[in-house]
């Protein structure tokens, strides 16, 4: 059998690769990053067909520095956003159903074949019965899941108190794919109540899909970033969003262009939900700055043969536009 290699094997594996790397220090940052998550991650940009100019460790080490700094300044406004954007929902869900039982929202609040708009056929009628078996699925599989280990949802099932789980504790244990894919079947009467509390110009949102698309990217950078894999690139993203998600922010925010194919059109998007959302501007504008800093300092510190492939050469101007939207 071939024998895994040692710190030291990799570190010649890679400078028999073109990659100079030597002496304690990088070394240890071998070590603490892991040959497979730092060199093997970051030697490419977005997909393994685009390999970039390594040529030493200092390199990749920068880079993993950079996309750490961005998960860290990420996380806790990705939290935030889904714990208001879950808590509004489920407030005008309630007060449009006058009710927080999970199974008078699939009878009133959801799509199905019988409850569905007149014009619908048969073959849409059968799609939203489809998407609402296959919410249903996830939400009883979590459900399931959480019986166990999450004491809210044991003690509604335990209790003589209580002969149901109500709304609140369903929407705690949902992850966000979940809640995206719950919003995507919500009636459009309950649609529009979110996206008027959101402030979302109906003009760009006729077919009322704007908040779960952005629920669904955002779901994909959140993922990553809670997973520890690589964000800076956006290889992440693996949902395929109509342009109207594009055209929709582009507008508000003034930006010359959106197509979430690098970071700074998430930048963009937790902007636009951190306005939304009351979140002072002082915060908003703290939190872009920290993302602005860490920009430069990777800009500043890296070859430019390597930036001119990773960073886009008018970031600037599109945070400045971001920054004046604020």
């Amino acid at each position: 059998m071939k024998k895994p290699k040692t710190i030291k094997g990799l570190m010649k594996h890679l400078r028999d690769n073109g990659v100079n790397i030597n002496g304690s220090k990088q070394k240890i940052q071998l070590t603490n990053q892991g040959y497979y998550h730092s060199y093997k991650g970051y030697r490419f940009f977005k997909n393994s067909s685009r390999r970039l100019p390594i040529t030493d460790y200092e390199q990749i080490n920068l880079t993993f520095i950079y996309d750490s700094k961005l998960k860290s300044i990420l996380y806790d406004k990705l939290m935030f956003i889904e714990t208001a954007l879950k808590n509004i929902c489920l407030n005008i869900i309630a007060t449009e159903l006058d009710s927080d039982r999970l199974d008078v929202l699939y009878e009133k609040g959801v799509y199905s074949y019988r409850n569905s708009p007149s014009l619908w056929n048969t073959n849409k009628k059968r799609e939203a019965q489809k998407k609402l078996l296959k919410v249903q699925g996830k939400i009883h599989s979590e459900i399931s899941k959480n019986y166990d280990k999450n004491p809210k949802i044991k003690h509604f099932y335990d209790s003589q108190d209580h002969d149901y789980i109500p709304l609140w504790a369903i929407f705690e244990i949902l992850t966000m794919g979940e809640f995206g894919h719950l919003l995507e079947i919500l009636t459009f009467n309950i649609k529009d109540k979110i996206s008027a509390k959101l402030c979302i110009n109906s003009a760009y949102n006729t077919n009322r899909e704007l908040v779960q698309n952005y629920v669904m990217l955002l779901k994909c950078l959140r993922n990553s970033v809670a997973h520890n894999d690589i964000v800076y690139d956006n290889r992440f993203k693996n949902y395929d969003e109509p342009n109207g998600a594009h055209t929709f922010l582009k507008n508000e925010i003034g930006l010359p262009y959106v197509n979430f194919k690098d970071i700074i059109d998430f930048i963009a998007l937790i902007v636009f939900f951190l306005k939304k959302l009351s979140v002072s501007k002082t915060e908003i504008k703290a939190f872009v700055k920290m993302f602005e800093e860490a920009t430069e300092e990777y800009c500043r510190n890296m070859d430019l043969s390597i930036t001119s492939i990773t960073i886009n050469n008018n970031w600037r101007m599109r945070i400045q536009i971001i920054k004046k939207y604020i």
